[in-house]
């Protein structure tokens, strides 16, 4: 546990990577895999996560995301994406996966969807809005995964989603852009590393009721 403390103390928000420092496709490999174990509601996964590796895309990114070089310097880019099409059809694919994975009789699981349906009935903003919000869970497991590992890493809502959707072809895959996280290590000359982490006392922010 107190390595866990210690890893999210030192953990930041990178403004600055090191360009020649490249992270492994097994270090690459594990944090994909965090993301696709992270808890979502009712398991359904709404999400998508997207590695941009070509240069180039990353240079047209880096014009919609306020110039932030991050999105370039860093070893890899993570676009975090929501599923346009939250549908019956969705709903179904996990089932099958549900049967398939715990050897289920699908019969028995006709409860379950139909409260995923209730879910699935929402008009489109609330829904959207919903998957959002799995997104960021996704966001937090990544976080803490890199900061456990030491990989540096800095969440961004500073773009343009529907610019980079474009860039990226998101649209045709049914998907649109919600976070973005580059992951690398970080500038020996980053400033902001060797920062005071400001946080407020837990007195401050955990309350207890018993």
């Amino acid at each position: 546990m107190s390595n866990l403390i210690e890893s999210l103390n030192w953990r930041y928000a990178c403004k600055k990577f090191d360009s020649e420092k490249k992270l492994s496709e097994q270090d690459v490999n594990t944090l994909l895999e965090t993301m696709r174990l992270t808890a979502s509601s009712y398991g359904m996964q709404p999400w998508s996560f997207v590695r941009v590796t070509n240069p180039e895309l990353r240079a047209k990114i880096l014009e919609h995301s306020w110039n932030q070089k991050q999105v370039v310097d860093a070893s890899d880019l993570f676009i975090l994406c929501a599923k346009t099409n939250i549908d019956e059809a969705m709903v179904d694919a996990y089932i099958d996966d549900i049967v398939k994975t715990r050897k289920v009789a699908k019969e028995t699981l006709e409860g379950f969807k139909k409260m995923m349906m209730y879910t699935i009935a929402w008009d489109d903003a609330r829904k959207a809005t919903w998957a959002e919000k799995q997104i960021y869970i996704a966001m937090g497991t990544l976080l803490t995964a890199c900061a456990t590992l030491k990989i540096d890493s800095c969440p961004m809502e500073g773009f343009v989603p529907a610019k980079v959707d474009e860039v990226l072809g998101l649209r045709d895959m049914g998907l649109r852009s919600v976070l973005m996280c580059p992951v690398g290590y970080r500038a020996a000359d980053d400033n902001y590393a060797e920062l005071e982490k400001v946080r407020f006392e837990s007195s401050q922010v955990i309350k207890t009721l018993s």
